[in-house]
């Protein structure tokens, strides 16, 4: 039996208008099988009835917008339809998403809160906040809270974490050597009960250091003493390195020496109780300790003669004035013009710790030997270079800066010395056979033209103009 098919007449206007109904044609079906449709006599497939209700529904939303983005130009889609740039297609799946405009359609665009709103912020541009009153209603008001005063509280420094913190400033103030600086830093720290700790660390550090450390650590006991600790922690932490001295000695061989001269030089700064050593006689039964003690008497007695207490470390070190290293370094040459002990005039210099001004030494002992009037200071000085050399106590640098000064200044030397080029030249030579200096070195050594009193070629006859 065969069924009619029926015919659907679908105007232009009512296609428009299908992309209202609920559901399309595929989705009434299951989408099993594909219905076609009648128009003006024309089957036309369901598929293409969709499409047609999303053209539509797309030219819909498109009149919708188009007052909004008015002023945004104009672009072309790929259906060749007219779109406002900045608008994203509806059939896109990103169109949802990234459309930010409302979806109600209404709003001017504005930020919301009017720009107080959003991750991070505390309010409009400009807005100051008020101190916000306490509210004696509010169920967790506390009368005492008003009164309460918070501080920071650090927490004391145990014994392993007093040394570790405490090293590397005690280490950083031997390069700097800034005494307010280290007491700055303590100031921060809760020392506690650690604080007669501060002077033993340091000198246990110094121990193993220069001379010049150990000067930096009697200037810091003494500048420290009375900020950061008091007289009695200074005594207190004595006690304690003259009880530590077995141990020291064995890091240090001369601990207790060193000892006795750090309390030495804290009875001559004040900050140690002359009667300090009179309260351990008779008293000390370890041989270190008695030795510290014995050292430290003589000292403080030599005092008594005029010796200067501040100088039991010497006064060597980067820190003292080109002046008074010049001084230091005169005294030495004429101590070993006297002695003749190459060694200790080595010593000696190597305590200066100046291997920087090492050629203020080889300037000076060349002078002399232009100033000098017998071979003896002649050999003497060329033996103290050549072992300064030979034990590279002074380097090359050093030994070339003190030639070029004698180089620089031999015509001021002249007028006092007038023989001085001649003398120059012979010492310059030894020095080059002896390996001291090279040869572009020795041939910069300068030279004075010989002078004629008497005409050569003129039978001997002496000349009359002066020269």
């Amino acid at each position: 039996m065969e069924t009619e098919k029926e015919h659907v007449y679908v105007t232009s206007t009512e296609l428009e208008n299908l992309s209202d109904a609920p559901f399309s044609g595929d989705e009434e079906n299951g989408g099993s099988e594909e219905r076609k449709t009648e128009i003006n006599g024309n089957w036309i497939p369901a598929t293409s009835i969709t499409e047609a209700k999303i053209n539509a529904k797309a030219k819909r939303r498109l009149r919708k917008n188009s007052s909004r983005d008015s002023g945004r130009g104009d672009s072309v889609s790929e259906n060749g339809e007219t779109l406002k740039i900045g608008v994203v297609v509806p059939t896109s799946p990103k169109g949802k998403l990234l459309d930010r405009r409302s979806r109600s359609g209404k709003g001017r665009g504005l930020p919301k809160k009017g720009g107080a709103g959003g991750k991070g912020v505390w309010g409009t541009p400009g807005q100051v906040y008020d101190v916000e009153e306490v509210d004696i209603k509010d169920p967790n008001y506390d009368d005492d809270q008003e009164n309460c005063v918070y501080e920071t509280v650090v927490l004391p420094l145990d014994e392993r974490a007093f040394e570790k913190t405490l090293t590397p400033i005690i280490q950083e103030y031997f390069e700097h050597g800034d005494t307010n600086e280290v007491s700055e830093m303590l100031k921060d720290l809760n020392l506690g009960e650690m604080k007669y700790s501060v002077p033993v660390l340091a000198v246990s550090l110094a121990l193993e250091g220069k001379a010049s450390h150990r000067e930096m650590t009697s200037k810091l006991i003494s500048d420290l003493c009375g900020t950061v600790v008091s007289k009695t922690d200074v005594e207190k932490s004595f006690d304690r390195l003259l009880k530590e001295l077995p141990d020291l000695v064995l890091d240090s061989p001369k601990a207790p020496q060193l000892v006795g001269q750090f309390i030495a030089r804290a009875v001559g700064d004040g900050i140690l109780s002359s009667t300090y050593i009179d309260g351990y006689k008779g008293t000390v039964d370890c041989i270190q300790a008695r030795a510290a003690l014995d050292r430290a008497t003589v000292l403080l007695s030599m005092t008594k003669g005029g010796k200067r207490i501040d100088s039991v470390w010497g006064s060597g070190g980067g820190q003292q004035s080109v002046k008074h290293l010049v001084k230091e370094i005169d005294m030495l040459l004429k101590e070993y013009l006297l002695s003749g002990d190459v060694l200790e005039a080595e010593r000696c210099l190597q305590e200066l710790e100046v291997p920087h001004f090492h050629h203020e030494l080889v300037y000076e002992a060349v002078v002399m030997v232009l100033e000098s009037t017998g071979e003896k200071t002649f050999k003497m000085i060329l033996d103290l270079l050549k072992s300064l050399w030979r034990s590279s106590v002074i380097t090359m640098d050093q030994m070339k800066r003190g030639y070029e000064r004698v180089y620089r200044e031999i015509p001021d030397i002249n007028l006092d010395v007038p023989h001085s080029y001649s003398v120059l030249e012979r010492f310059v030579e030894e020095c080059f056979q002896a390996g001291i200096i090279s040869k572009p070195l020795r041939d910069l050594c300068p030279s004075r033209g010989r002078k004629r009193f008497v005409s050569e070629g003129d039978g001997g006859r002496l000349k009359l103009e002066s020269y």
